[in-house]
């Protein structure tokens, strides 16, 4: 089969000179408003107020975004196991959504460098004997499918070769199951474990210990392909961080003391 030089040739000058392609950046412009994927039971990241509105860590940070973008922010409410389903599905912009950087989820959807990084607690049933993250051993424990804990807990339980993981579909169900004693153990972030503690609406839990996992590093996520939306929250997140705004959000949603560092050695600096 034959192509003619001046087909080439018109087929190049079409690719050079052919209209520029809309990308999601751009629709968020222009449509006015970003969507934001949040997790809303997941204080102090996410959840609702007296009033029902949504708050908390992520949700302002869907705000800021926002406001750099010149646009409305709307907060779309989404359980863990949703937050890719609905990027991919096209409910929302991104997910500002506390989502743990695996290389299994980066095959689906696209990443920016760390806005946030949590370590990990043990929190037990009052009635259960625990006194160290290692008492987890043989011990029924549960968590939100899918997630980075749910991940350490279903491997621990299969390294011990006894004790039984119970999956969840969000983390409102976890600790009400804690509570109640379907479960002797869990494992979330430090900042959840002492939230729902402290919020009185689930009794009979403890803090028992921080669980030795590597620090869970979490990303804005938008569709894999939009690199021009990744670069710019890439920006934005390192903006957030130098001019302190980071800092002032995690003094409101968590309270005293240092922020994580989102550096890690020889990778971020």
């Amino acid at each position: 089969m034959k192509i003619s030089t001046l087909t080439i040739a018109a087929v190049s000058a079409t690719a050079l000179t052919g209209p520029a392609f809309a990308d999601k950046l751009d629709d968020i412009i222009a449509s006015g408003t970003l969507r934001c994927a949040v997790v809303l039971d997941f204080p102090p990241m996410g959840s609702r107020d007296e009033n029902n509105e949504p708050q908390g860590f992520d949700v302002d940070y869907c705000n800021d975004l926002a406001a750099a973008l010149g646009v409305e922010a709307e907060v779309v409410e989404t359980t863990f196991p949703e937050r890719i389903p609905a990027l991919v599905s096209g409910q929302v912009d991104v997910a500002v959504a506390s989502t743990s950087d695996t290389l299994e989820r980066a095959k689906t959807v696209g990443f920016t460098i760390p806005y946030y990084a949590f370590e990990n607690a043990v929190v037990a049933n009052e009635g259960v004997e625990m006194s160290s993250w290692e008492d987890l051993q043989g011990k029924t424990v549960g968590a939100t499918a899918g997630t980075y804990e749910a991940i350490w807990l279903e491997g621990k339980i299969d390294e011990w070769g006894e004790g039984e993981f119970r999956p969840y579909q969000n983390q409102a169900d976890v600790f009400l199951a804690l509570s109640q004693g379907q479960l002797d153990a869990t494992v979330s972030t430090v900042e959840v474990a002492e939230a729902n503690v402290a919020s009185g609406n689930y009794d009979g839990i403890k803090i028992v210990d921080k669980a030795p996992m590597v620090p869970d590093y979490v990303g804005l996520i938008t569709l894999r392909g939009e690199y021009g939306l990744i670069d710019y929250m890439n920006l934005f997140i390192n903006q957030q961080v130098r001019t302190g705004r980071y800092a002032e959000l995690y003094e409101k949603w968590v309270g005293e003391g240092e922020p994580a560092d989102l550096t890690i050695q020889g990778v971020y600096r």
